[in-house]
């Protein structure tokens, strides 16, 4: 029976996902955003401004959905003579499951760092909030009770941040890893998929997004998902999300992802390499003839996953994802799909 990895029904919208206006450090108002990302094919943007969550639900409208959410920074203790750029730090984006919840226990009234951004902040953000510190214990437990609280959580550019495997290693709870970040790449720190494997193989199902980051319009347009969802509205939209449908890219679309008896179809726009990786040594490659292009490929994943039930360890921990490039270079990337979700 074929197995749709990807929604078979309902429709793709495209979402930006990490957005700073001027209610903190970005450039444009929320309604230069709307009009900006409609004019270039989106539905979706989730407006993530530093610090402070402010919603824009009166953006939302049969055409454009406006997600809520903020981000922080958690910056490891550094000499008071250092400036931001010499700092080791951790951003994390918290994204609102309902249109109007502002009381995430992640705020930290002494990390809104602008005096604008003071204004937003009520009283009630200050009853929810706590002290932040650089620690895997101190993620965790601002990742757990977020959640709790009816926020997904993703970690933001890992290498612009200056981070290593032993900064996210014992990340529990998140939702999402930035494998693009068109504010960093654009500004010399391209993020990469090694944290969302290194995370992947130590048992944390985390979802690839690409995103902006934008504070200008000159950081927008290069980073996005597509979600699968039932309809363009908030609460299917965080379904879809939640759900893991939806795929990261930076040009390639993937119009169908399917397993049927073993074997994964995907059908994309015209590519010069297709790629299916595991957590193991284990991949498969497909690349287009020269002068030519590829439309999709077959993966033949009998073998891997009847191996992935042999042993003690019997399907703990064993996925695949693919990753998609264009002839340009411009990468798409899939979710990772686990051996106990493969019919």
């Amino acid at each position: 029976m074929k197995q749709y990895l990807l929604p078979g029904q309902g429709k793709f919208y495209k979402a930006n996902l990490h957005m700073h206006t001027v209610v903190s450090d970005g450039e444009m108002t929320p309604d230069e955003v709307k009009r900006a990302f409609l004019a270039h094919g989106y539905s979706v943007v989730a407006f993530t401004d530093h610090e402070v969550i402010v919603p824009h639900n009166d953006l939302t409208d049969e055409n454009f959905l406006a997600l809520t959410g903020f981000e922080i920074a958690v910056n490891l203790p550094h000499p008071p003579t250092w400036d931001f750029a010499f700092m080791k730090t951790c951003h994390m984006n918290f994204y609102a499951k309902e249109p109007g919840n502002v009381l995430c226990p992640a705020f930290d009234e002494t990390g809104v760092w602008l005096k604008h951004s003071r204004a937003f902040i009520t009283d009630e953000m200050r009853a929810h909030g706590t002290r932040r510190e650089y620690s895997a214990g101190c993620f965790n437990r601002l990742i757990a009770e977020a959640n709790q609280a009816g926020f997904l959580v993703s970690l933001n550019h890992p290498v612009w941040s200056g981070q290593n495997y032993t900064d996210y290693c014992d990340m529990k709870g998140l939702w999402a890893v930035e494998c693009y970040n068109s504010g960093c790449a654009l500004t010399g720190y391209p993020d990469t998929v090694q944290p969302l494997d290194d995370l992947l193989r130590l048992g944390e199902r985390v979802l690839p997004i690409a995103t902006d980051d934008a504070h200008c319009l000159a950081h927008c347009f290069h980073g996005w998902v597509m979600i699968g969802a039932e309809a363009l509205t908030y609460k299917a939209v965080i379904r879809a999300m939640e759900q893991g449908a939806m795929y990261a890219s930076t040009g390639p679309a993937i119009e169908e992802l399917t397993c049927e008896e073993g074997t994964v179809h995907i059908v994309t726009s015209p590519a010069a390499e297709i790629t299916l990786t595991t957590e193991r040594r284990f991949a498969l490659r497909i690349a287009a003839k020269e002068g030519e292009l590829l439309e999709g490929a077959y993966f033949d994943l009998k073998e891997y996953l009847y191996k992935s039930k042999e042993g003690p360890d019997a399907n703990k921990g064993c996925y695949f994802r693919i990753t998609v490039k264009d002839a340009a270079g411009r990468c798409a990337w899939t979710r990772a799909y686990f051996a106990d979700e493969i019919a």
